[in-house]
C-alpha cells in the first residue's frame, strides 16, 4: 500500500510518518518530499534555500521533476515488490502550495502531477489537520515556506479542505491536536482500517 501524510508545516507530518514506517515493519520504505533519490534531494536544497528566490510555475516545476525521479526509481518498484511505501508529502503538496496558494490552478497542477507519476496516487492520503498558527508556532525548520509565515499556511489549509471533499475516496482527515501518542493512534486507526478493507 501507498500511503501519504499531507498537512501544513508543523502539523507533525514528519513524526507520524516515522512511526507509521515503525509499525509497518520491516519492509516498509520511508520517502520524504522533495527527496528520497540522489537528485531529488539536490533539488529538495534548492527549494528549501530561504537565499533562493522561485517563481511560482519554476518552483512547481522542480517539485515534479523531484518527484518523477522518486516515482520511477523508489516507489513503483517498491510497489511492484508488494511492499509498504509511506511519503512524508506527495502530489497533494502541489496541488495545495502551488495549484491554490500560488495560484497555478488546482486543475492545471493536478494534470502535472499526473504526467509526472504517469498517473500514481497514493491508496490512502493522511491528511493532519491542525490550525495553520499553531503548526507554525511548532515548526522547528527555517526554510522558504516556513519564512513566507502565516498567510501562506492558512492558504494551503484551505486547500487541503477542498482536496479533502475532492478526493474523499482516498482522503482521511486526521486530528493533529494532542499528543504525539495520540495522534498516532488515530493514523493508525485509519491504516488498520484501510488494509483491512484492501
Amino acid at each position: 500500500m501507498f500511503i501519504s501524510l499531507e498537512g501544513v508545516d508543523g502539523s507533525g507530518k514528519s513524526t507520524q510518518a516515522r512511526l507509521l514506517v515503525e509499525a509497518l515493519g520491516e519492509g516498509t520504505v520511508a520517502i520524504r518530499e522533495p527527496g528520497g533519490t540522489d537528485a531529488a534531494e539536490r533539488i529538495r536544497d534548492l527549494l528549501a534555500d530561504p537565499g533562493v528566490e522561485l517563481e511560482p510555475l519554476a518552483e512547481l516545476m522542480l517539485f515534479l521533476a523531484a518527484r518523477a525521479d522518486l516515482t520511477e526509481r523508489v516507489i513503483r518498484p517498491t510497489l511492484e515488490a508488494d511492499r509498504h511505501v509511506v511519503a512524508d508529502r506527495f502530489s497533494d503538496s502541489s496541488v495545495a502550495y502551488q495549484g491554490a496558494a500560488r495560484g497555478l490552478g488546482v486543475g492545471e497542477v493536478i494534470g502535472l502531477c499526473e504526467t509526472a507519476t504517469d498517473g500514481l496516487w497514493p491508496d490512502l492520503t493522511l491528511l493532519l489537520r491542525i490550525d495553520p498558527e499553531t503548526g507554525l508556532g511548532r515548526a522547528e525548520g527555517d526554510d522558504r515556506f516556513e519564512q513566507e509565515g502565516l498567510g501562506l499556511q492558512q492558504a494551503v489549509a484551505e486547500a487541503y479542505e477542498e482536496i479533502a471533499v475532492i478526493a474523499s475516496d482516498r482522503v482521511t482527515v486526521i486530528d493533529a491536536n494532542g499528543s504525539v501518542e495520540e495522534v498516532h493512534e488515530r493514523v493508525m486507526g485509519a491504516v488498520n482500517e484501510r488494509l483491512a478493507a484492501a
